[in-house]
């Protein structure tokens, strides 16, 4: 059997045994025919080549399936594929001086059935009873529940 289509084998088996581990976690299939794949490169060398070739097929695999393991876990490779980003955004924060049931605004983004709305020159999330609301139109505060405001849309004649 060609070397080639050994080395193959044995980095095709050791890639699904890294899937398996890394991104497909209790998948299975990945990691059993990770298995075989190195099996079959181990078996074809023992075969078709020498004992000696064999043994150094065996021995390249344990450490290459090592050496990938650690190398995957290390925590620098994983930084590479976090969210590194801070969570800026607030709670919205009902001032009883800014927002008043009855209060009229103008919704800044469509409501459907929340969104970001614009009372008394502050921008809040505000809610609908249910209905949507497109962007640009006016709403009337009906409640206050907490840090919720609760709108409907204002009925123009």
């Amino acid at each position: 059997m060609d070397w080639s289509i050994i080395i193959a084998l044995l980095v095709a088996g050791i890639l699904l045994l890294l899937a398996e581990v890394l991104v497909l976690p209790g998948a299975t299939v990945a990691g059993i025919l990770g298995f075989v794949l190195i099996f079959l490169s181990i078996y074809f060398t023992y075969s078709t080549r020498s004992a000696t070739e064999g043994h150094i097929v065996v021995a390249a695999s344990v450490v290459l399936s090592g050496l990938t393991l650690v190398l995957a876990l290390r925590a620098r490779t994983w930084k590479r594929f976090m969210l590194d980003r801070t969570i800026d955004s607030k709670v919205n924060v009902v001032d009883d001086a800014h927002v008043r049931i009855g209060d009229s605004g103008r919704s800044v983004s469509r409501l459907a059935p929340a969104g970001k709305g614009l009372i008394n020159g502050h921008l809040y999330e505000v809610h609908t009873l249910g209905e949507f609301l497109d962007e640009n139109r006016d709403f009337e505060v009906v409640r206050i529940e907490g840090y919720k405001i609760i709108v409907k849309p204002k009925i123009t004649e």
